[in-house]
């Protein structure tokens, strides 16, 4: 990487102001005002343009390559944050309001000073309006050790609490949150911007591998994955991928993705779905075709769920939820990077023209060249009825657009999953429902998710087509508190998008800069490996 010229502009930086919905306890819309310093390209430097995103100046700026720039900010709101102990039943913090009066009525008994606050769904919430309910809170600490005291007090009094630091909720509570916002000319910009999930869609790695490896200028963690055996194949996609124009993940159906055609310059943002299925030729086949459930995963798990044929307990978006499906047929590309996984059921080798090479075991290696499919149930006696060796099995995919239209791929052609979306025709407009965030009869999910502040990363587009990566570092008391949902979707807006969406992140939030990480992660073990990574590279 060529060395970075480095600018710094007076940096007067005015707070978020806090606008509070509902009761003081309620979390908050952002609207951000950044605008007291002079243009970040006043000096003349080559940049992003006089027009320069409003929100960004008088930040930090750095020249990654020309077109290419990465500012640099801390954002603040006003109050001041304390150490609190929040009281939950059940496991749950967010309560109705007749769990709430009766956990306040018994602690008060206890001999304790609780207070409700009432939680709302956030202003800029696409279809999620009114209060998600209440939590309940005792005492207001200047320390954390003094916090785990009452909380231990609590505890000897038969309550479940947890410490919590306030700048973490929201609604002016004196968070303070890291950004980085790296804005790419696509006119200007002389490179390309694509995903890359390291080796093989098996297998985690960390953001500073994938980018150094590839010499990339700039990198950010992507899309949501499987991070544990529970769950399906570790490092695969949780939600719909592409790399090079082949399908490695079926879509997690109605989700958000980001489409990179060619040199990625120019993301479509659309809501995407998969239709596959397979069709047996030749007599023996006798035309034979059923649908294909799922691309590189474990069949039976699929990972945030929306899926096809008959999930449990929905075909619709859950997020962080593992539904189930007994009767499957998952297909295996080679890109899969190690061997199928091994259960129940049957599965037939195929060769790169979809001839039967072997119907076997489940949990052999997918051939050179060719692809895999692995039946549990009513999948595995579909295989065997149809799959004879020498049978050809002609697999059908299709990746389809909110309204029903092929997003047909070429090669060099990347996907890449997120969700939910933030901004729509340059309006906040978070999906908190038809994506899956809001789980019937788990408000606290939703709460701990998308309302609650946290680390994020989020790829956006301007009117000009300029695209912005952004990352916010969180969940780190007194260095950075990170962003809610909508507050990261206040934030894209603000800097011009018409168009954004969130990526993976709480510990996957990353930025590297010369395939150094310039984050600090919120992982206690430090860096996280990942699933894929957005990279710059020229």
């Amino acid at each position: 990487m060529a060395a970075s010229s480095r600018v710094r502009t007076r940096r007067t930086v005015r707070p978020f102001r806090m606008r509070t919905a509902g009761t003081a306890g309620a979390l908050a819309a952002v609207s951000i005002a950044l605008l007291t310093a002079p243009p970040a390209d006043a000096d003349g430097m080559d940049g992003p343009g006089p027009r320069v995103p409003g929100a960004l100046s008088g930040w930090d700026r750095q020249r990654i390559a020309p077109g290419a720039d990465l500012y640099s900010g801390l954002l603040r709101d006003g109050g001041s944050a304390r150490w609190t102990v929040t009281v939950s039943e059940d496991g749950a913090q967010i309560l109705s309001a007749g769990q709430a009066r009766d956990t306040a009525r018994g602690l008060r008994r206890a001999g304790f000073a609780p207070r409700t606050e009432r939680v709302d769904w956030p202003r800029g919430s696409a279809d999620r309006h009114g209060t998600l309910g209440m939590r309940v809170r005792v005492g207001s600490h200047a320390s954390k050790e003094e916090a785990d005291e009452q909380r231990a007090e609590l505890g000897e009094a038969g309550f479940a609490a947890a410490t919590e630091w306030t700048g973490g909720d929201g609604a002016g509570r004196g968070g303070r949150t890291r950004v980085n916002a790296a804005v790419i000319d696509p006119r200007r910009f002389r490179g390309s911007l694509g995903s890359d999930d390291g080796a093989a869609v098996a297998g985690r790695e960390r953001l500073t591998t994938l980018s150094s490896r590839a010499g990339a200028l700039l990198g950010v963690n992507a899309g949501f994955f499987v991070m544990e055996d529970e769950d399906g194949v570790p490092g695969a996609a949780a939600g719909v991928a592409a790399q090079d124009g082949r399908l490695r993940s079926a879509a997690t159906n109605g989700r958000i993705a980001a489409v990179l055609r060619g040199d990625g310059l120019r993301p479509e943002l659309v809501r995407l779905r998969t239709e596959l299925s397979v069709r047996a030729e030749g007599s023996a086949g006798r035309g034979a075709t059923r649908t294909v459930d799922g691309v590189n995963r474990q069949p039976g798990l699929i990972r945030n769920c929306g899926g096809v044929g008959g999930d449990r307990p929905t075909e619709l978006p859950l997020h962080d939820v593992t539904c189930t499906d007994p009767h499957e047929l998952v297909l295996f590309t080679a890109q899969l990077g190690t061997s199928t996984p091994a259960g129940k059921g049957v599965e037939a080798a195929l060769d790169r023209t979809g001839r039967v090479l072997e119907l076997r075991a489940r949990g052999g290696k997918v051939p050179a060249g060719g692809e895999v499919l692995a039946g549990t149930g009513a999948g595995a006696r579909w295989l065997r009825a149809h799959a004879r060796p020498g049978t050809v099995l002609k697999v059908r995919e299709r990746v389809l657009d909110e309204g029903g239209r092929r997003v047909r791929l070429g090669a060099g052609d990347d996907i890449v999953n997120g969700g939910p979306q933030l901004v729509r025709d340059g309006r906040v407009s978070v999906d908190f429902g038809a994506d899956g965030i809001d789980r019937p009869g788990e408000p606290s999910a939703a709460y701990a998710w998308g309302l609650k502040r946290n680390p994020r990363t989020a790829l956006g587009v301007d009117r000009r087509g300029r695209i912005l990566l952004v990352t916010a570092e969180g969940r780190q008391p007194g260095y950075s508190d990170g962003l809610s949902v909508t507050e990261t979707a206040r934030l894209m807006a603000s800097l011009g998008a018409v168009r954004a969406m969130n990526l993976d992140g709480g510990g996957s939030t990353g930025m590297t800069l010369g395939g150094a990480l310039i984050t600090r992660p919120s992982d206690p073990a430090g860096e996280r490996a990942i699933g894929d990574a957005l990279l710059l590279e020229r």
